[in-house]
């Protein structure tokens, strides 16, 4: 079971950072990725990050803005968001990943997926 939290409302310009908390003992032989989605548009893939922490990777539109961590021994995964903008307005998602193919952007690959935590940025 994944939980996420750090949602909120938030100025253009401004930081939230999202933590994910996982259940179980099994969460650092997950991939977590981070998802989000608008209002009438599709889901679309924020970032990912491998089971040991050491390698992210992330959509071109908040590389640069967005990181991503995790702490294995607390079972949960971060995802640093800075200089946000309206468009980056959503629901975001965290989600574990039982393999290894690819970068981790295709949400058909993830496993578990958490209830979402809503992001809203003011202009």
């Amino acid at each position: 079971q994944l939980q996420a939290s750090g949602g909120g409302l938030v100025q253009a310009g401004g930081s939230l950072r999202l933590s994910c908390v996982a259940s179980g003992r099994a969460f650092s032989r997950y991939r977590m990725g981070w998802f989000r989605q608008a209002p009438g548009k599709e889901r679309e893939f924020v970032s990912s990050i491998n089971r040991s922490g050491g390698s992210t990777y992330y959509a071109d539109s908040v590389k640069g803005r967005f990181t991503g961590s995790r702490d294995n021994a607390k079972n949960t995964v971060y995802l640093q968001m800075t200089s946000l903008k309206p468009e980056d307005t959503a629901v975001y998602y965290c989600a574990a990943d039982s393999g290894d193919y690819g970068l981790g952007s295709a949400s058909k690959w993830y496993d578990y997926w958490g209830q979402g935590t809503q992001v809203t940025v003011s202009s």
